[in-house]
C-alpha cells in the first residue's frame, strides 16, 4: 500500500461512516504542481475518538491537538479534526483547541495559502477557500489572513516561508515578507532543534543558495546564524578568490549542493569559512596579500559551538567539525609523505572531504589539480596499502619487557608510519624496528 492509497482509504472509511474527509495541505499543493508528495495528511470533521474507533490501533500521540496517526504497513498518515486554534502563548502550540464543523474554518488557521488546499479523493475536486491555486499559478508564498498573526502563532513559519520560496522558486508576497522582516528577531524564541531541522531542510532541498539569500534579505540570517552573516563583505585575495568576498564564495558553493546531499556535507559547505572574519588580515605592504592564518582551526572551534547551540548529535558534530578543520589540508597533498597521505584519506567519510574540496575549488579559482591527484591516488592504491593489517601489536612489546602505557602507542604508531611509507613490509622487519626502538627507550617500571 502506498501513502496515497492509505490516505484515500482513510477518507473513504470516514465518508462511509458519515463524516467529511479531505486530503489537505502539502500533499494537495504538490499534486496540483505535478510533484510527488512525500507524505499525506487528512482533515475531517470526525473527532479524534471517532477516528480511533474507526481505526483500531491508531496512534494518539497528537490527539491533544486533534491529531491521530493512522498507520498500515509502516506507513503513517496524520488525521486531523477540523479545528479553530485559539491562542499560542509559546509561539508553537495552541493553548487550547476548539473543534470546528467547517473545513473552511479549519483551513483559515493554517500557515500559507498554497498549503490551504483540500482535495476530495472521491470526486477529485480541489476546494480552495484562501486563494491557494491562484498563488500557486502566480508563484507566491502568501500567509493566510494577517501574516503577523500567522507568524505570532508559530515563529518557525518565517523559516518555512523562506524554505517554500526557495524549494519552488516562488517569491514571497510583499506583505508577508514585510512581516517576516519586522518579526525576524522573534525567531530566537523557537527551540534550537526546530531551527536546526528547518535550516537542514533548506540546505538539502536543492535550492540552498536562494534559500540563504532570502534568509539574508529577510533579516533572519543574523538571528539564526550570525557567524555566517558576518562573512558578508569580508574580502579575499583575488589571485585565489576572483569571485569576490567570503559570502559570495559560500553562496556559490551552496548553489552546487544537490537535493538529498548529506547533512554533514551541507553544513560543512555553509560553515567551512566561518573562521575567516575573525582571522582576516589585510595586505599590509606592497607585494603582500590578504591572509586568514589559522582560519580552518578557528572555524572548527566555531563550528563546534554552532553545532552545540543547534543541538546536533555528537556524530554529526564530529564529522562537520572534521570537514571544516581539514578542508585546507588538500593544499599540501602533493607534498605529503605517503604515510601522511594514507592517514589523510582514511578520515571517516572521506568522500565528503573530497567533495567539499571540489566545491571549494570550483567556487573560487576553478582548478581541480589536487582533487584529481587524490582521485588518482585512491584509484591506483590498493585498499590494503591504505589500511594495511598491523604487523605487530602490544603483545610483542610486552615480550620485550615493556609495560602498557603511552610508550606503547608511540612505538606502534612509529611502526605503522614506517609500514605506510613502505620502509617496513613484513612482520620480521617490523619486529626488528620494534627491537631497535625499544633499545633506545626506557622501559619503565618492571611488572
Amino acid at each position: 500500500m502506498t501513502p496515497r492509497e492509505l490516505a484515500e482509504k482513510i477518507c473513504r472509511v470516514l465518508a462511509d461512516a458519515g463524516h467529511e474527509a479531505f486530503l489537505v495541505g502539502g500533499c494537495v499543493r504538490d499534486l496540483v504542481l505535478g510533484r510527488q508528495p512525500e507524505d499525506y495528511d487528512v482533515a475531517t470533521n470526525a473527532t479524534p475518538d471517532l477516528v480511533e474507533s474507526l481505526f483500531p490501533g491508531s496512534l494518539t500521540v497528537g490527539a491533544k491537538f486533534g491529531v491521530v496517526v493512522v498507520a498500515e504497513d509502516g506507513i503513517p498518515v496524520e488525521v486531523a479534526t477540523f479545528r479553530s486554534d485559539i491562542s499560542y502563548s509559546d509561539g508553537r502550540h495552541p493553548d487550547r483547541v476548539v473543534y470546528s464543523r467547517s473545513a473552511e474554518e479549519d483551513v483559515r488557521r493554517r500557515d500559507f495559502t498554497i498549503n490551504g488546499l483540500l482535495l476530495d479523493p472521491r470526486s477529485g475536486q480541489v476546494l480552495d477557500f484562501v486563494g491557494g491555486r491562484a498563488d500557486l499559478e502566480a508563484g507566491l508564498i502568501r500567509a493566510i489572513g494577517d501574516p503577523e498573526h500567522r507568524f505570532a502563532e508559530d515563529k518557525l513559519r518565517m523559516l518555512r516561508a523562506i524554505r517554500f520560496a526557495a524549494r519552488f522558486g516562488f517569491a514571497i508576497e510583499l506583505t508577508t515578507f514585510a512581516a517576516i522582516r519586522r518579526l525576524a528577531p522573534e525567531i530566537r524564541q523557537v527551540s534550537a532543534e526546530r531551527v536546526r531541522d528547518e535550516l537542514t531542510r533548506l540546505l538539502r532541498e536543492g535550492s540552498a543558495r536562494r534559500g540563504f539569500e532570502l534568509l539574508d534579505a529577510s533579516g533572519l540570517l543574523p538571528e539564526v546564524l550570525p557567524e555566517v552573516a558576518r562573512t558578508k563583505g569580508v574580502p579575499q585575495p583575488p589571485e585565489f578568490h576572483p569571485e569576490g568576498d567570503v559570502w559570495i564564495h559560500t553562496r556559490l558553493m551552496l548553489q552546487e549542493l544537490p537535493s538529498g546531499v548529506s547533512e554533514t556535507l551541507a553544513w560543512a559547505v555553509l560553515l567551512h569559512d566561518v573562521g575567516k572574519p575573525p582571522t582576516f588580515m589585510p595586505a599590509s605592504e606592497p607585494g603582500s596579500r590578504i591572509r586568514f592564518d589559522g582560519h580552518a582551526e578557528v572555524g572548527a572551534v566555531m563550528t563546534q559551538a554552532i553545532c552545540k547551540r543547534l543541538r546536533f548529535s555528537n556524530a554529526q558534530t564530529e564529522q562537520t567539525v572534521s570537514l571544516v578543520r581539514n578542508h585546507l589540508r588538500f593544499i599540501d597533498v602533493p607534498r605529503m609523505k605517503p604515510a601522511t597521505l594514507k592517514r589523510f584519506v582514511r578520515l571517516p567519510a572521506f568522500d565528503e572531504h573530497l567533495e567539499l574540496h571540489r566545491l571549494d575549488c570550483l567556487s573560487s579559482h576553478g582548478k581541480l589539480d589536487t582533487y584529481d591527484f587524490v582521485r588518482r591516488f585512491l584509484a591506483e592504491t590498493p585498499a590494503e596499502e591504505v589500511r594495511p593489517p598491523r604487523l605487530v601489536d602490544g603483545n610483542d612489546l610486552k615480550s620485550l619487557g615493556f609495560n602498557p602505557g603511552p610508550l606503547f602507542g608511540k612505538i606502534l604508531t612509529a611502526i605503522e608510519e614506517a609500514q605506510l611509507d613502505g620502509r617496513v613490509k613484513t612482520r620480521e622487519e617490523a619486529l626488528a624496528l620494534m627491537a631497535e626502538m625499544a633499545r633506545e627507550e626506557p622501559r619503565g617500571k618492571p611488572e
